[in-house]
């Protein structure tokens, strides 16, 4: 039975597209491993992909803002 190798080492550019598109699919196996492997092995990119998270959550929260503030009833003028 022949292998196919698949090299798990990741690059930061990589891993950094990888984050990138796990905001929008998901990855699949070999690219998830590599980059679990790769935010095991780096300094820089666990506190971009904390970023990422940061951006994801302050996004999430102003849709529900914008969302409430067109839903709640406009003030009378004075």
């Amino acid at each position: 039975m022949k292998f196919k190798f698949i090299p798990l080492m990741r690059t930061c550019r990589q891993a950094a597209a990888l984050l990138v598109a796990r905001e929008d699919r998901a990855l699949s196996l070999p690219d998830t491993v590599a980059l679990r492997l790769h935010l095991l092995a780096c300094r820089a990119c666990p506190k971009f992909e904390n970023q990422m998270l940061t951006m994801r959550l302050a996004m999430k929260r102003w849709r529900h803002y914008s969302e409430d503030a067109d839903k709640a009833p406009a003030s009378p003028p004075k």
